[in-house]
């Protein structure tokens, strides 16, 4: 029997959740995670309380930011899981592999070009491995468009719509949080979009090579609000009579339990506060944005993200020289580090149904009768996408003839699109990729 791969973990928000869950639990035959590392204490305890609970009581040591080094040289760990804050990316995942780690990181890789060369730059000098979690990739769906893509059912793609939703509760999440201030997180262009635009260049094969974008803050922000004659004069949502009639606060209740303790129990020690003003002053990210990319291979996609829609989920369609390839997904809307869809119902709750509708995928032959294609729907996270990720991350496997796993180049190809995009939408100039760093 082989040993266990020994892991250490850095940022303990809601989005490390996953990984933890899988060491102590499906996958916890083949890894083991010896500790947490974070700058907030209070979170790492609660993870420890929740660990406790699962593995008759056994917790595991915590370090703080700033002894990473030192966790690193005790706990001699294989690989280093990032999931902190994605403008810190860089600085784990350079230092975890210039100790001697492989690294596993959080999307998006990291949010702009300086920090991408800083870890193109590292991975080659050190030679360790980086692998970037794209669990889209991994839902039954979206392989399934890859499936007939590659076995040229549609024949050459000519040109992509690609249109994504984020409803008014899990859009307006990225308002209330770090995520409204650029520099955290490169805005949704990055943060978000590293998936959609990771998606097409595994999906057609290609690499981004010409960028022209165009957005704004058209719907969030203080402006904006005093524009519809919105009065949400509130700092935070939490002990605010001003917030309690407004649908886009975000009301933590005593039921909210993991929410409460990596978040509201956590603020003495860092002062960050999860439940903003989504109308609040100093927004500087943008809620509406479209993009024109131009790949390597000719193919022209038309790209959309929209922050405040009535539902989620997102539409492609591949134009080809042999018919037309639409597909149409409708997703459950939640909010981060709850998954729980509780401020505003989404399209799934209007319906009457709580879980996720079945998606359309449709090929348009030229001359024939339109054909539904069915696949086997996935269960959990990400369309389905997460369970299998995880076995992949852990497990390995011998097998892999759609190129699931995603590396370090592949992590730099999808945020240069999204950084890209936010230096089109500076400059109000096309941008060449190819320029932004050096493989």
């Amino acid at each position: 029997m082989s040993q266990k791969k020994k892991y250490v973990l850095v940022g303990t928000g809601g989005r490390s959740s996953m990984y933890i869950d899988a060491l102590i639990g499906d996958c916890g035959d083949v890894g083991e995670l010896l500790a947490l590392c974070d700058v907030n204490q209070t979170r790492m305890n609660y993870w420890n309380n929740y660990i406790a609970g699962k593995q008759k009581g056994k917790t595991l040591p915590t370090y703080k930011a700033e002894d990473f080094d030192r966790m690193i040289a005790e706990q001699r760990p294989d690989t280093v899981i990032v999931t902190s804050m994605d403008r810190t990316h860089h600085t784990y995942i350079c230092r975890a592999m210039e100790l001697g780690c492989n690294a596993i990181t959080e999307k998006p890789m990291t949010v702009d070009a300086e920090k991408c060369q800083q870890i193109i730059d590292t991975k080659k000098r050190t030679g360790k491995e980086l692998i970037v979690t794209f669990n889209y990739r991994y839902s039954p769906r979206n392989t399934k468009i890859k499936e007939i893509i590659k076995s040229g059912t549609v024949g050459d793609i000519t040109s992509i719509h690609f249109e994504w939703l984020l409803s008014t509760s899990h859009g307006a999440d990225y308002f209330r949080r770090w995520h409204r201030y650029k520099p955290n997180g490169g805005g949704l262009m990055v943060h978000k979009a590293t998936h959609h635009f990771d998606l097409i260049n595994w999906w057609i094969d290609s690499i981004p090579v010409t960028v022209f974008a165009m957005g704004d803050l058209k719907f969030y922000g203080k402006i904006n609000a005093e524009k519809r004659g919105i009065k949400n004069f509130y700092y935070r949502a939490r002990n605010s009579e001003a917030a309690a009639n407004d649908p886009f606060a975000l009301k933590v209740t005593d039921k909210d339990e993991r929410l409460k303790g990596l978040y509201y129990e956590a603020e003495h020690e860092d002062n960050y506060y999860r439940d903003l003003n989504v109308f609040g002053d100093g927004i500087s990210i943008e809620d509406n944005m479209a993009v024109m990319v131009r790949y390597a291979n000719k193919i022209v996609m038309n790209y959309s993200l929209n922050a405040h829609s009535p539902w989620e989920g997102y539409r492609v369609c591949f134009n080809g020289t042999k018919g037309r390839l639409e597909f149409n997904v409708v997703e459950t809307s939640y909010v981060s580090g709850n998954h729980e869809d509780f401020n505003q119902p989404g399209m799934h709750e209007l319906e009457g149904d709580k879980k996720e509708l079945v998606p359309e995928i449709i090929f348009q032959p030229h001359w024939d009768k339109p054909q539904i294609i069915t696949y086997e729907k996935g269960v959990g996270g990400h369309g389905g996408g997460d369970v299998k990720l995880l076995n992949h991350l852990f497990r390995g496997v011998d097998n892999d003839p759609l190129g699931h796993a995603a590396g370090y180049v592949d992590g730099a190809r999808s945020i240069l699109t999204g950084i890209a995009a936010n230096q089109s939408m500076a400059t109000g100039m096309p941008v060449d990729v190819r320029a932004l760093v050096q493989f």
